[in-house]
């Protein structure tokens, strides 16, 4: 994908999703793409991407806004740094503003996003809402828990203490 292209690709998402435009949110993305949220997991498909910020993060909060910098990209993947805002209505962090810091990759097909992972530290996000620190830890070891499981990981572990073991 050309850079310019991709500037808008993400910006149009970001836009989308501000808005809360769940529709055009899922049009940034190929009929099977997939979105990785750091938090609700896996969403495959337009339909189920769409469901996501709107039953999700539209339905957890208000005054929500998502802004993509820098963004680079080169042939089938894309990189950009976020931040994002919005104030919580869970009535546990009723009136929280929350504001996230993140890096998302983008894998690239046919001018939209096949598949999208983003990495954050959600433990800003915990502080600022007022988590239980007992219960980010839960949250937190389970994360840690699927990186580990996950296949690419394993491989990098495997070849990263292969270098050190005799």
């Amino acid at each position: 994908m050309e850079q310019a292209a991709f500037e808008q690709l993400v910006a149009r998402m970001g836009e989308a999703a501000s808005r809360g435009d769940a529709p055009g949110f899922a049009a940034c993305f190929t009929p099977d793409g997939i979105y990785h949220d750091y938090i609700y997991g896996a969403f495959t498909g337009r339909e189920a991407i769409a469901h996501m910020l709107a039953d999700h993060f539209h339905a957890h909060a208000r005054d929500y806004d998502w802004r993509f910098f820098d963004p680079v990209a080169r042939g089938e993947t894309g990189y950009a740094r976020s931040l994002s805002r919005f104030v919580s209505t869970m009535p546990q962090f009723e009136g929280r503003e929350v504001v996230i810091d993140g890096i998302s990759r983008f894998r690239l097909k046919d001018g939209l996003i096949a598949e999208y992972w983003e990495s954050v530290n959600a433990g800003v996000g915990h502080v600022q809402l007022g988590v239980e620190p007992a219960r980010s830890a839960k949250v937190f070891a389970r994360w840690a828990g699927e990186l580990r499981e996950r296949p690419d990981v394993q491989a990098y572990v495997a070849v990263a203490r292969a270098r050190y073991e005799p």
